[in-house]
Formats: C-alpha cells, sequence, structure tokens
C-alpha cells in the first residue's frame, strides 16, 4: 500500500510541481490549500507524512499547524496525529531574512527545505523521513 503524503500550500504550481516526482515514485499524494483544510485533511485521511508551507493565508500560518498538530497536552485536538513527519518546505529564506530550521518549542518538525530543493533532494528528504529505502 502507497504511503499517503498530504502536502498543505497555497500555490497550485508547487502543488503540481510536488505532485509529479512524489507520484512517480508510488506515493499517495493529497493535496490542501490552507491550514484549516489542512487539519481537516489530516483526521480524513491520515497521512504519513505532510508536507507544509510556512506563508499561506498568513505569514507564520505552518507554524500554527505544526503547533496545533504536536500540542502535548492529553485532550489536543490532533493527539492521534502528533507523531506524523512533517517537512516544512517553504520559501520564507527568499523572501525574509528571517531563518528558521526545526526546534521541538518553536518549529516542531522533522525537516525543513527551501521551495527551491531539486526534486532529487526532496525525494531523499522525504524517503529518509518515511525511512523507505531509496534507489
Amino acid at each position: 500500500m502507497a504511503k499517503k503524503i498530504l502536502m498543505i500550500d497555497d500555490d497550485p504550481d508547487i502543488l503540481t510541481a510536488i505532485r509529479i516526482p512524489l507520484e512517480a515514485s508510488g506515493y499517495e499524494f493529497h493535496t490542501a490549500t490552507s491550514g484549516t483544510e489542512g487539519l481537516e485533511k489530516i483526521k480524513e485521511i491520515n497521512p504519513d507524512l505532510i508536507i507544509l508551507d510556512v506563508m499561506m493565508d498568513t505569514a507564520t500560518e505552518g507554524f500554527h499547524v505544526s503547533l496545533k498538530l504536536r500540542d502535548r497536552s492529553p485532550s489536543a485536538e490532533y493527539a492521534a496525529y502528533r507523531d506524523i513527519p512533517i517537512l516544512m518546505l517553504t520559501a520564507i529564506h527568499t523572501t525574509t531574512p528571517l531563518r528558521f530550521a526545526p526546534d521541538e518549542n518553536y518549529l516542531p518538525v522533522e525537516a525543513f527545505l527551501d521551495k527551491s530543493a531539486d526534486p532529487d533532494e526532496l525525494l531523499a528528504k522525504v524517503d529518509e523521513l518515511l525511512k523507505k529505502p531509496t534507489g
């Protein structure tokens, strides 16, 4: 059974550019165009991996999604999904002087790639996060 990947990003061109290599590699690809839609889709499809943009409806929407998913309180709405790996794929480093990296408290994601990453680099990171052998 194919691993399910949910990509949350508001740019249809990016969604298509990422869909092509992932589906060609055998992944089942789902999309959401906002954090709110993404959180709904997580409950619907229970993905094996989430690829998440930062800047969508707000400049920090992706950060808020990751914090909701990683909420450690016992009654957290997304407790059942908190261990799904998150790959943050964003252009924030090219559009702002700010620099981000995974951080357990402030940016609870497993990996961070710039949108300029080539398809091979993206696939290698996805395979690594899903612990799928490459090549």
